[in-house]
């Protein structure tokens, strides 16, 4: 695991939960040129790595990433960067493109702590994840229709799937803060928890998660993702190919004799 995160923090627990944590805490983790690169680094270490299970993303501090850094000086370089050269002006997935593909080609489950308030790319970095976990004292907002901005970090792709055009183009379009209890009601998240017991609550949450059969849940994974493409028949193929593999594994089988033996049953990945 590498330790070269300038502005993340980076802990895994012995079930396999890795848990990443944006670091700018004095900024409520507002992406900088350098944590939008190393974010999708140490999800894709995550993803290849073995030991890990599940992958929590959540921020330190009060907040969860208040999207981008609008100090002028940051705001400064990532108008020259995306000029400096070449590559970039020809890099159509540059900045925060890269956090959106990166979480959704994770074969491991993510899982976003919004521990505080996320904004603009944090609040798609919340709807790139595969499930959202929430404080009751934090709160989701587009945002950027305030600083006078169209989306990006997938925010218009994700958030229409996930509630609908209608409402999806009316929290765009007023940038307004969504609290704790409505995010619930519409699905933007899955679970509220107390303010007090969120990271306690979190850990919980993802210990179980990680405790699951890790080949069927990333073969999963890989469905979910590409059922937002196929048609139905290309998917009822996938799904018997895949189901297939599934089959064939340790953990399936163990699964059968734990069932026949009235046990719980313990997953190894194989």
């Amino acid at each position: 695991m590498s330790n070269a995160y300038e502005h993340l923090l980076i802990d895994t627990t012995p079930e396999g939960v890795r848990t990443i944590t944006l670091n700018r805490p004095e900024k409520y983790n507002a992406v900088n040129p350098r944590l939008a690169e190393e974010l999708p680094q140490a999800v894709n270490e995550a993803s290849k790595d073995d030991g890990v299970r599940v992958v929590v993303i959540t921020g330190a501090g009060k907040g969860f990433c208040a999207g981008l850094d609008l100090d002028p000086a940051t705001t400064k370089a990532f108008i020259e960067g995306l000029k400096a050269s070449r590559q970039s002006l020809l890099d159509d997935l540059g900045w925060v493109g890269r956090w959106a593909l990166a979480l959704t080609n994770c074969d491991k489950p993510v899982i976003a702590a919004i521990n505080g308030p996320a904004a603009g790319a944090g609040f798609g970095l919340t709807l790139a994840a595969d499930i959202r976990l929430m404080s009751e004292a934090a709160t989701l907002t587009a945002g950027y229709a305030r600083i006078g901005l169209s989306p990006d970090a997938g925010v218009t792709w994700f958030l229409p799937r996930l509630v609908g055009v209608s409402r999806a183009t009316e929290l765009i379009l007023t940038a307004r803060d969504v609290k704790a209890g409505e995010a619930e009601k519409v699905g933007l998240v899955s679970h509220v928890f107390p303010a007090g017991l969120f990271a306690e609550s979190v850990a919980v949450y993802a210990a179980q998660l990680a405790a699951g059969p890790p080949i069927a849940l990333a073969l999963t994974k890989r469905l979910l993702t590409a059922a937002t493409r196929n048609e139905l028949t290309t998917q009822l193929k996938a799904e018997l190919a895949t189901i297939h593999r599934c089959f064939g594994t340790e953990d399936n089988a163990d699964a059968m004799r734990a069932f026949a033996e009235k046990r719980k049953p313990v997953f190894t990945g194989r």
